[in-house]
């Protein structure tokens, strides 16, 4: 008898550990491929942007979240992708509580940044929903005119300037370190690799080198924007993400330099989908 309850109590906790899974896994998935559609989006409008184009929208969340309004069934795809980012802050408080993948996933160095995700995702989520419930009142103003505002608040704070510094700085580093692990392509410990098939490999490794090392690179620049916020006491020189890729128009490779940073946004986006499909959870 005893033998019996003890079975149907484990058969029980393992049913629920399954659906606990099934549960995070759906998120994560769901996650992955909102931020798939939000890049895709955005390097498609740094692309126009690059040659000439992009009917005015902005090269940024609020721009591809107008872009993607104006598509057929436009409202339903927001209320999706705002469900999906909601699955997406899920995953990574789920990660952050309990841990993530790999030998070393219950450590504070992986549970501390799932946090930090879970919040950033947390508030593109609430974003996105909020465009979704009422899009003729905009998804709350341009990424360039938030980073303003936001550096013109903390240099009103004591040591404000030097807070707004070390974000930058924390930004770059953070850029850099997206950069080198697409280079070195960190990714692939946490794909399915049994699933993959040649062509799918090499899908993954196109679109996750391009990929990432495009988004490391945006991420670093608008970081150093950032710092040279700080050291000239400006606000107006801190750059969301629209400025941040036009600013690469303005080297001397010229609009050519946005155009290829822009491709890989795109590709970041397409190899967003293909963690949606491979990633390990």
């Amino acid at each position: 008898m005893a033998t019996r309850v003890l079975t149907g109590m484990t058969g029980r906790a393992r049913a629920r550990r399954l659906a606990d899974g099934s549960a995070r896994e759906s998120a994560a998935r769901a996650g992955l491929t909102a931020r798939g559609v939000i890049y895709l989006l955005v390097g498609l409008l740094a692309l126009q942007i690059a040659f000439g184009g992009g009917g005015g929208r902005e090269a940024d969340r609020s721009g591809a979240l107008e872009e993607l309004a104006a598509k057929p069934f436009g409202s339903v795809l927001l209320w999706a992708l705002g469900i999906g980012l909601v699955g997406m802050a899920l995953w990574r408080l789920s990660e952050a509580l309990f841990g993530t993948i790999g030998a070393d996933g219950r450590k504070a160095k992986k549970r501390l940044p799932a946090a930090a995700r879970c919040v950033f995702y947390g508030f593109v989520a609430y974003s996105v929903l909020a465009f979704a419930a009422s899009p003729s009142h905009g998804s709350g103003g341009s990424s360039d005119q938030q980073s303003r505002d936001v550096t013109a608040r903390v240099m009103e704070v004591t040591a404000g300037r030097w807070l707004v510094g070390a974000a930058g700085v924390g930004i770059v580093i953070a850029g850099v370190v997206i950069a080198v692990q697409a280079a070195r392509r960190s990714f692939r410990k946490k794909l399915k690799t049994g699933e993959l098939a040649p062509w799918s490999r090499k899908l993954v490794d196109i679109t996750g080198v391009a990929g990432g090392v495009a988004r490391g690179a945006v991420f670093a620049t608008a970081g150093a924007f950032a710092v040279r916020a700080a050291v000239d006491y400006d606000a107006d020189r801190a750059k969301g993400l629209d400025d941040t890729l036009r600013s690469f128009a303005d080297t001397p490779l010229g609009p050519w330099l946005l155009a290829l940073v822009a491709a890989g946004l795109v590709l970041f986006g397409v190899f967003s989908f293909a963690l949606a499909r491979w990633r390990r959870v």
